[in-house]
């Protein structure tokens, strides 16, 4: 037959070699693919026999031939530009020139939307999969560190004292929002391209709802050149995942700087050594976590760039395109994995954190608002505590407190953060020409100074406060369940359409 010199059943001979065509096949990347393709011909040739485009008979040979290369496996595909054209050349070679009917009413443009969106919806709900255990491994650190405070940061100075808890669920709301991300990627997603053709439709009598219920699609793209164009849903995948990504990274950054500062251990199995000083414990994984926002964002600029010059409908530029959503998508869940393993097999000191959740006046504000509380002007409170706060700098030089007249009130109360309250009190002084016993309750000035009952007294909704801690973390298993559930109503929807597209192919055995 004619084609045989290049061995394919799509090229022939006026296509059949040339110095580019090694450079026009996608056949390296095509195996992600491969089990995809194989069930869209399959459901392909269902309807064309179920509408009566071809004979069941015809039917039952191609679907015979399908199963033998899919037994036969990827490797075993004859050369070709695509998988596409390896399976249907494949098909022929089996059963001759019936198999050439599998391709009616479509085109390669169609398809591999088909198997793309296939394969891509499969890989977000194992991203899903990822970020979902990595939130429920947050969600367990805030359930056991909720009255573990350490120091809370901005501009990476001491701020405020906080809780590890606290800590633990501002990274899980984040993800929580990327989860409803990928979510809605998913959706657009699962949609059904097949039956659209080149672009323009087909004169056959196609059934298009009835190919993307065999696959298990939600519904069709219904403009045919939307549905073989549009990559759209590439782009909302990845930009998904970038997101997913830049959590992670701030959270691997947090790490690595908390085990600098000797606040987090890390287990030795997400961790590793030197090669040369043996003393040393590397956080290297949360690193290479972090490293992979560079890749996802990288993924999605390219793939934007790809896209945005292209015309209606088909080019062959999208071929290039498809790459940087499965590199994308196998580096953040790796990612995610990974960051979730770390985070539930660390170990946080409570004594090393309480330590230093008080370093460098980390309570002021705390102060402030006791200040505040007892009817003084916020802006006076501020005043008052950033210059203690300057008083305690004196004094930390110095080695002595600065003289607060005569203390008149607070030498009773003055306890472990004795220092401390005297520079209040004679920051108070200074600017009201009052001391501090006459403005507030010294008592409840000297417990704001305490990071432990300074954390206990932000009880508002969202707070560090280990009630506010348990309350949230309340809302967040009820959203993680609701989240798990609707991933495994996704597979089970994806598993149930497989097996019911298996059991119509062997009503043609």
């Amino acid at each position: 037959m004619s084609g045989e010199n290049d061995g394919t059943v799509v090229r022939r001979d006026r296509f059949s070699g040339g110095p580019a065509r090694s450079f026009l096949s996608s056949m390296d990347a095509d195996h992600r693919i491969f089990a995809a393709d194989l069930a869209v011909d399959r459901a392909h040739v269902v309807m064309l026999a179920e509408q009566g485009i071809i004979d069941s008979d015809e039917a039952a040979t191609i679907l015979d031939a399908l199963d033998s290369v899919e037994d036969a496996g990827f490797d075993a595909l004859p050369d070709g530009e695509d998988v596409h054209e390896a399976i249907e050349t494949a098909v022929v070679e089996r059963v001759g020139p019936v198999g050439g009917k599998m391709h009616t009413a479509r085109s390669r443009n169609d398809e591999v939307a088909t198997c793309i969106r296939c394969r891509l919806r499969e890989d977000v709900l194992g991203a899903l999969e990822a970020v979902l255990a990595l939130r429920a491994a947050l969600a367990e650190v805030a359930e056991a560190e909720a009255e573990t405070v350490m120091p809370g940061y901005t501009h990476l100075q001491p701020a405020q004292p906080t809780t590890v808890a606290h800590w633990a669920l501002s990274y899980e709301g984040t993800l929580a929002r990327d989860t409803g991300r990928l979510l809605d990627a998913f959706d657009r997603t699962n949609e059904s391209p097949l039956g659209a053709a080149a672009f323009a439709g087909t004169t056959f009598d196609v059934d298009r709802e009835r190919t993307a219920d065999l696959l298990g699609f939600d519904g069709v793209v219904t403009n045919s050149m939307d549905a073989s164009a549009s990559r759209d849903f590439l782009l909302e995948t990845v930009a998904a995942l970038s997101s997913v990504a830049v959590t992670c990274s701030g959270l691997a950054e947090d790490v690595v700087l908390f085990a600098n500062r000797g606040f987090v251990e890390l287990s030795d199995d997400y961790s590793s050594t030197s090669s040369i000083m043996p003393q040393k414990k590397n956080p290297d994984t949360l690193e290479l976590v972090r490293a992979t926002a560079g890749d996802a964002v990288g993924a999605y600029t390219s793939l934007a760039t790809t896209l945005k010059g292209l015309p209606r409908a088909y080019n062959r530029d999208l071929q290039r395109a498809t790459p940087h959503a499965w590199e994308a998508v196998d580096d953040v869940t790796d990612a995610a994995e990974v960051a979730a393993g770390a985070v539930a097999t660390a170990e946080w000191p409570a004594e090393e954190l309480e330590a230093a959740a008080g370093e460098g006046f980390s309570t002021a504000t705390g102060v402030a608002d006791a200040l505040a509380a007892a009817g003084m002007p916020f802006r006076t409170a501020h005043e008052i505590v950033a210059l203690a706060a300057e008083h305690g700098e004196a004094a930390d030089a110095t080695n002595s407190v600065p003289e607060s007249h005569a203390s008149d009130g607070i030498s009773g109360v003055a306890g472990e953060h004795g220092a401390d309250l005297v520079a209040v009190d004679a920051a108070a002084r200074e600017v009201t020409g009052k001391p501090l016993s006459e403005l507030a309750d010294p008592e409840l000035v000297a417990a704001a100074l305490d990071p432990v009952t300074n954390v206990a007294q932000r009880d508002s909704t969202g707070g560090p406060a280990p009630d506010a801690v348990r309350e949230a973390l309340d809302d967040v298993q009820v959203a993680l369940a609701a989240d798990e559930a609707a991933v495994a109503d996704h597979e089970e929807a994806l598993a149930a359409a497989a097996d019911d597209l298996a059991a119509e192919v062997a009503t043609y055995e």
